[in-house]
């Protein structure tokens, strides 16, 4: 049976890739949405893009696919921009979300990101939740490399907006960044928070459940409560859905960290479908509960031997 849903679960994986290859941008539209002050949603077939536009150009957080990059300028245009991309900042590396970085920079945009995230770009890799979910990227070329990029936190001073990016580490990759439009009282949170269902957590690239926890967290702590935020998939959330997808994360990882104090291995977690209270909300095509399960366990099981060998 484990074999069985291991094969199931690449052979998932496989049919997305190849649908992401064979999609057909030209029927994609680019969706705007008008967020506060400066500050826009865009949404075409990739990653979530905040941008934020005024008279002294604009900043993108995000940048999807290469193909799109004319629609996301004439949607910018469509939305008031009247001069060009000026940066671009990327919350992570995966390519639905830095896919547009050459025709971006070749415009003249000035790309940043987090050090991990440039690096992991500059290399051939594997995503991967740990487990069965095995996604194979290869080194960028060289013009889709960040020219800027920073340790902690950088900040973008336009449009009357301080847009501060803050790297959270061992979150949903090693390389994160959330994205404070500060005046606007908006925030972006790449894949950290998602709003497709049970998240995707790249353990194979340093990511964690307890690093998107903690991230989480101390983004709330930083929040108004009237603040908008920015989901790296699906629709504006705020504060309360924010705080509904930490309890999400905390009630999952109790359950297997408790099955992991037990003595329950992995294939028994699934033959007592730990997760089922909240499968059916939240399983999904990308990210079953299967896969969310081989999460949630690595993640814990990784975080275990880091400690053991701290302590020996």
């Amino acid at each position: 049976m484990a074999r069985r849903l291991i094969a199931l679960a690449a052979l998932s994986l496989a049919t997305l890739a190849v649908r992401a290859q064979e999609q057909d941008y030209s029927k994609v539209e680019v969706k705007v949405t008008a967020v506060a002050g400066s500050v826009y949603l865009l949404q075409g077939a990739g990653g979530n893009i905040g941008a934020s536009i005024g008279a002294d150009g604009s900043v993108l957080v995000d940048d999807e696919f290469a193909p799109l990059a004319g629609k996301i300028g004439a949607a910018l245009t469509a939305a008031g921009a009247t001069k060009p991309v000026r940066f671009v900042i990327l919350t992570h590396y995966h390519r639905d979300h830095v896919g547009g970085n050459v025709p971006f920079a070749a415009a003249g945009a000035t790309i940043i990101s987090h050090d991990k995230l440039r690096a992991t770009l500059a290399r051939d890799g594997v995503a991967g939740n740990g487990g069965s979910m095995k996604l194979p990227h290869a080194a960028s070329e060289p013009g889709a490399l960040p020219v800027i990029s920073f340790d902690k936190e950088l900040t973008v001073h336009l449009n009357g907006e301080d847009i501060r990016a803050q790297h959270f580490a061992g979150a949903h990759t090693s390389g994160d960044s959330v994205v404070f439009f500060t005046q606007a009282h908006v925030v972006h949170m790449g894949d950290i928070f998602v709003r497709y269902g049970f998240p995707f957590i790249d353990v194979d690239t340093g990511g964690s459940v307890q690093g998107m926890i903690g991230a989480c967290e101390a983004v709330l702590r930083e929040l108004p409560a009237d603040a908008r935020i920015i989901p790296g998939h699906g629709e504006l959330a705020s504060v309360d859905d924010l705080r509904e997808y930490v309890k999400l994360l905390k009630d999952t990882s109790a359950v297997v960290t408790e099955a992991v104090k037990h003595g329950r291995t992995l294939e028994q977690m699934r033959k007592d479908n730990v997760l089922g209270p909240w499968s059916e909300r939240y399983s999904g095509k990308f990210v079953t509960t299967d896969a969310f399960l081989e999460s949630l366990y690595y993640s814990l099981a990784r975080r275990a031997l880091s400690r053991a060998s701290t302590v020996h």
